[in-house]
């Protein structure tokens, strides 16, 4: 089994604790210890099931300051145990933050208000795989890794490659609707799900979706779930659809003069028809730093059938006859790098405050939403680098991949939260969409009901009659407890 990894070790000696919450009841652990629920109260234990890789918290590791403490973990090894644990907070009115990889860069696998940290990772089982309907149904402690080489034995791919693929489970997919690197061809995970199995606030199960590919039976009640991240229930199994690894690929790469003509590059081919997994394009110190390139880059990968491939590559080809052609090596430096994140713990020990911002919009608006958070991040003072990549593409717009890197003279928590201010600000201003991929977590809590607009009261109904004591993971998507 996969073991979760964090950014930076936790130091030596006493640690403060950003969020606090109130001390758990020992009831709580006879309750659980009377289930035969395996629970721990370490302080070790409890300590490192205290983060996730939420950015900033590396660099409060790095001055003994712990995001949070959780009065007991619960280590689940099936439906029951996360059952009985939900059954028990309810009663008691605790609160129980979901865990499975915690490789989250928002924040949302952090207990911040105490309570019960239910560490998911035992369940993870692939439990039914069918060849010929070519779907899989996989507890949610799976890791990726996992059911990838389980899946490829078999001549199948499950197509999700998030960058933290190495680090996160299924039920981490699902949770803050993620996306993965060949998105174009495989789709985000909300796509891939067919059907799920679900634990709620007073420890019921409830099973959604799983006979078949689409349904006209009401509103998609997978949907309700996925993308929650534990405010509405506990993802246990899920079951998605996966594709038969494909044997033929196809590269190229290509330069634009400016982010606005690679842009408008990127949707004439996808209006056009053709989905190539990967078409990346990169403002100039984005190219620069990942290619060696003073050209906004743009990089293609397919892969799948020799004649889609042929279709699709031309049709990339033929909306690049105004950009430069690049060597196609720079793809392969792409793949060998892409899930390096080894520079992040050592930046913030030296001072520097690094993250990244990932938001969507509609094709007409994303030069627009470029302009104004890049201004936004750089009138920020402090602020050395800002810039940006477009990772994923739809029909009726894309992705946004903002970086910024900075180096304030005073508090460092006060400029990342500035900086997470004015870029989100702008997005929003802008008519985009908060997050694409990342979700919300602790960090975007406190911009989801300007996000939602007068639907957020739609999210608050469902939450109130899904776990009326709020003991499903308080406060990520500004349900149920603070925002950070």
């Amino acid at each position: 089994m996969t073991t979760p990894t964090m950014p930076n070790a936790l130091p030596d000696g006493p640690m403060t604790t950003v969020f606090t919450g109130p001390e758990l009841a020992a009831a709580v652990v006879y309750d659980l210890t009377q289930r035969d629920i395996p629970v721990s109260t370490d302080d070790h234990v409890r300590a490192e099931h205290g983060r996730d890789w939420w950015p900033l918290t590396i660099g409060w590791i790095n001055d003994a300051r712990l995001p949070a403490l959780a009065g007991a973990v619960v280590h689940a090894r099936s439906i029951e145990d996360v059952s009985a644990t939900l059954a028990i907070a309810s009663r008691h009115h605790v609160p129980v933050t979901p865990q499975g990889g915690r490789s989250g860069v928002v924040g949302g696998a952090i207990p911040s208000t105490g309570g019960i940290a239910l560490d998911m990772t035992g369940l993870n089982r692939i439990l039914d795989f069918d060849p010929v309907s070519a779907t899989v149904r996989v507890e949610a402690g799976c890791f990726g890794p996992e059911l990838e080489a389980f899946l490829n034995e078999r001549g199948f791919t499950v197509g999700h490659f998030p960058q933290s693929f190495d680090l996160a489970t299924v039920g981490g997919w699902l949770a803050c609707r993620g996306a993965g690197q060949y998105s174009n061809r495989y789709g985000k995970i909300e796509d891939m799900v067919r059907g799920l199995t679900v634990v709620l606030a007073d420890g019921s199960v409830v099973t959604t979706g799983g006979r078949g590919p689409r349904s006209a039976v009401g509103p998609d009640l997978n949907q309700v779930f996925v993308g929650a991240e534990g405010s509405l229930g506990v993802i246990v199994e899920a079951t998605l659809v996966v594709h038969h690894k494909p044997a033929h690929e196809a590269r190229a790469a290509y330069s634009f003069d400016s982010v606005a003509d690679g842009l408008d590059a990127c949707r004439r081919i996808l209006q056009r028809g053709a989905r190539p997994a990967v078409l990346r394009l990169y403002d100039v110190a984005e190219s620069q730093r990942n290619f060696s390139l003073d050209r906004c880059a743009l990089i293609v990968l397919d892969e799948g059938d020799p004649g889609l491939l042929a279709a699709t590559m031309s049709i990339v080809d033929e909306e690049c006859t105004a950009a430069m052609s690049e060597d196609v090596a720079h793809v392969e430096r792409w793949l060998g790098h892409r899930n390096d994140v080894s520079a992040l713990g050592p930046l913030w020990a030296k001072g520097f405050v690094v993250d990244t911002i990932e938001v969507a919009g509609p094709w007409a608006s994303l030069v627009t939403i470029h302009d104004r958070v890049t201004e936004a991040l750089r009138a920020i003072p402090g602020t050395l680098l800002a810039s940006v990549h477009q990772s994923h593409a739809y029909q009726d717009g894309a992705c946004l991949y903002f970086t910024f890197v900075g180096r304030p003279e005073g508090s460092s928590d006060e400029y990342y939260r500035s900086a997470w201010d004015a870029a989100s600000t702008a997005v929003l201003a802008s008519g985009g969409a908060l997050s694409h991929h990342h979700g919300v977590g602790r960090n975007r809590a406190r911009f989801v009901r300007e996000a939602l607009g007068s639907g957020y009261s739609v999210l608050e109904a469902l939450k109130t009659a899904l776990d009326p004591n709020a003991v499903c993971n308080p406060g990520v998507l500004s349900l149920g407890g603070p925002a950070w």
